[in-house]
C-alpha cells in the first residue's frame, strides 16, 4: 500500500510539472507587458503612451494573464497528457473535452435548480461562482482542472487498450476512456453543485471566526490566503473580508460602507489614521517581498552544475512577483516538490500580517513595487508609514533567504536546480565515468549514434513504454528493467541515473527537452 501511494504521488508530481514549465516562460514575457502598461512608468516615459506601445503592451499582458486566469484548463489538459503512457495527444484532447463537459454540466445543474448567482457591482466576485470560458460555474479554482485531468489520465491508461467486437468496436481503443469520462464528468458537475458550496460555506464560517479573533485571526487570515493559493481558493478567504461586513463597517453619514477594501478607499480621503480593518488588505505584502528571499535561496542552493540554468529560470519569475505581485509561476515550482517550504511560507505570511498591524504600518501593499511606491508617496508618510514598510520588506526578504537556504540544505529539499545524489554520481570521480559529467556540459544536440545507444541502453524501442521529461530529467518507463544497460545510456552525458523498478530518471540538466526530442525523432525512424 505504501509503495502504491508513493508511486501515485510520484506520478502526480511528474504530471503537474508539465504545465508548470510553460508558466515560467509566460511569467518572463509578462514582465514586458507590465512595463509597457504600468501607468506609473508610462507617465514618466511619455513616449510609451503612443498607441503602438500600448497595443503591444496590452496584447502581451492581457493574453498572458488570460493563461494565468485559466490555470484550471491548462492543468487539466497538461496533467491528462502527462499521465498518459502513450497516445498523449488523445489523452490531452479527452481531458479538454471532459473539462468542457464538466463546465456545462455544472452550469446546467445550477440553472435547473435556480442556483445561478446574480452579478453585483463587482460581477460574480464574492458569490462563490465565476465564469470559465464564458460559462458561469461554481468557482472550484484549479482543483476542478486537476481533478478532471487526473481522472482522465487514470482512465486513459487503464482502458485505452480495450477492444470490442462487432457494433461495439466503435468504442475500442482511445474512444473507450472518452466514453467513460462522459458520465464521470457529468456526475462530477452535478455533484459539485451541492457538495462544493459546503466547502465554500466552511471557508466562509472560518472567515467569520477569524474576524472575531483579533491578531490571532489576522494570523490565520494571512496563513490561509497563502496556503490556498495552489488550489485557487484563497479568494474564498479574502473576498468576505474585502467586500462584506466581515471585514468591518464604516458609517459615512447615512451611508454604511462594508468591507475592508471600500473602507480603505473611503479613508484615503479622510483625515487621521486608517482603521484596523485596512490590515485585511495587507495580505498582498506576502506576494512581493518574501519572493526576493525565496528566489535567491533557490539560486544559492542549486547544485553547481545547475546554478546558471536555475538563475535564468528564477530571476524572471522573481521580477514578475516584484513588479506585478503575480506569484503562481514561482509558487508552483516548489509547492509540490517541497510542500514543507510552502507551509512555512504560509505560516510566515500570517506572522508578517500581524507584524504590519503591531508596528502600525497601514501602507498600501497592492500591486507591484512601482504601484506600492507611487500610491504610498501620494498618501504621505504620516498616513501610511511607508518607510517602515520598505524596512520590514527588506528584513523579511533576508529572513526568508537564510531560513530557506538552511532548510533546503539541511533536509535536501528538491527545489529548482537540486537533483538528488545517485549511486552513479558517488561511485567514481568526475574524470572516471561519463555519467559523472555535469548536466551543464551536456550539449543541446547529441550525435545520432549516442541517441541510438541511449535507446538501446533502455532495451530498445519495443522496451520503452513511456517517455517524459521534467525540468532536468528524462523520465522513462520500460517494460522489462532487466534489459536496461547503463553503460550504453552513459554514451549521452548525464549527471546520474536513478532507477526504481521499471521507472528510470536520467539527469540531463536543462538540455533534457532537446535530448527527449532527439530520442522521439529517432524512435519514429526505427
Amino acid at each position: 500500500m505504501k509503495q502504491k501511494i508513493k508511486a501515485s504521488l510520484e506520478a502526480f508530481s511528474k504530471s503537474i510539472v508539465q504545465p508548470l514549465m510553460y508558466l515560467g516562460v509566460a511569467g518572463t514575457v509578462l514582465i514586458l507587458g507590465i512595463l509597457l502598461t504600468n501607468t506609473a512608468i508610462t507617465e514618466k516615459l511619455t513616449f510609451l503612451q503612443a498607441a503602438p506601445f500600448q497595443l503591444v503592451g496590452k496584447l502581451i499582458y492581457n493574453t498572458l494573464m488570460f493563461l494565468i486566469n485559466n490555470l484550471s484548463i491548462i492543468f487539466c489538459v497538461g496533467i491528462a497528457g502527462a499521465m498518459a503512457k502513450k497516445n498523449k495527444g488523445h489523452a490531452s484532447l479527452i481531458g479538454l473535452m471532459s473539462f468542457f463537459m464538466f463546465l456545462n454540466a455544472n452550469n446546467i445543474t445550477l440553472d435547473f435548480y435556480n442556483k445561478l448567482a446574480e452579478p453585483g457591482a463587482l460581477g460574480l466576485y464574492g458569490t462563490g461562482q465565476t465564469t470559465v470560458m464564458g460559462i458561469q460555474v461554481l468557482d472550484t479554482g484549479v482543483f476542478g482542472g486537476i481533478l478532471i485531468g487526473c481522472l482522465t489520465g487514470f482512465l486513459f491508461n487503464k482502458f485505452s487498450g480495450k477492444q470490442f467486437k462487432g457494433y461495439f468496436s466503435m468504442f475500442s481503443g482511445v474512444r473507450f476512456p472518452f466514453l467513460l469520462m462522459i458520465p464521470t464528468v457529468l456526475g462530477i458537475g452535478f455533484a459539485l453543485t451541492f457538495l462544493w458550496p459546503v466547502v465554500q460555506s466552511g471557508i466562509n464560517s472560518l472567515a467569520g471566526m477569524i474576524a472575531d479573533s483579533g491578531n490571532i485571526g489576522l494570523f490565520f487570515y494571512g496563513l490561509l490566503n497563502k496556503l490556498l493559493v495552489p488550489t485557487g481558493l484563497h479568494h474564498l478567504v479574502y473576498a468576505p473580508f474585502q467586500f462584506t461586513d466581515v471585514g468591518g463597517t464604516l458609517a459615512l453619514g447615512e451611508t454604511i460602507v462594508a468591507g475592508a477594501y471600500p473602507i480603505r478607499v473611503a479613508e484615503m480621503n479622510m483625515p487621521g489614521a486608517f482603521s484596523d480593518s485596512t490590515y485585511f488588505n495587507s495580505y498582498t505584502f506576502n506576494n512581493l517581498f518574501p519572493y526576493i528571499g525565496i528566489g535567491f535561496a533557490f539560486i544559492t542552493t542549486a547544485f553547481k552544475k545547475n546554478k546558471e540554468a536555475t538563475k535564468s529560470l528564477i530571476l524572471p519569475l522573481m521580477m514578475t512577483a516584484v513588479l506585478s505581485a503575480i506569484t503562481e509561476p514561482i509558487d508552483f515550482l516548489f509547492v509540490f516538490t517541497a510542500p514543507a517550504l510552502f507551509l512555512i511560507h504560509s505560516v510566515l505570511s500570517g506572522v508578517s500580517l500581524v507584524l504590519l498591524k503591531v508596528l502600525s504600518i497601514p501602507a498600501s501593499t497592492s500591486g507591484g513595487i512601482i504601484n506600492i511606491m507611487i500610491s504610498n508617496l501620494v498618501l504621505g508618510v504620516e498616513k501610511t508609514n511607508w518607510p517602515m514598510l520598505l524596512l520590514m520588506g527588506a528584513i523579511v526578504s533576508v529572513v526568508y533567504y537564510f531560513l530557506f537556504t538552511f532548510l533546503i540544505r539541511k533536509f535536501d529539499m528538491k527545489t529548482p536546480g537540486r537533483e538528488p545524489e545517485t549511486a552513479v554520481e558517488t561511485a567514481a570521480p568526475a574524470a572516471e565515468t561519463p555519467a559523472a559529467a555535469t548536466a551543464s556540459s551536456a550539449t543541446a544536440s547529441q550525435s545520432p549514434e549516442d541517441i541510438v545507444s541511449l535507446i538501446n541502453g533502455l532495451g530498445g524501442k519495443e522496451n520503452i513504454d513511456a517517455l517524459e521529461n521534467c525540468f532536468t530529467r528524462l523520465r522513462v518507463v520500460v517494460k522489462d528493467e532487466t534489459l536496461v544497460n547503463e553503460d550504453l545510456i552513459n554514451c549521452v552525458k548525464n549527471s546520474g541515473i536513478k532507477r526504481n523498478g521499471k521507472d528510470l530518471q536520467i539527469i540531463l540538466g536543462m538540455q533534457v527537452a532537446a535530448v527527449r526530442s532527439q530520442v522521439e525523432d529517432a524512435l519514429e525512424k526505427m
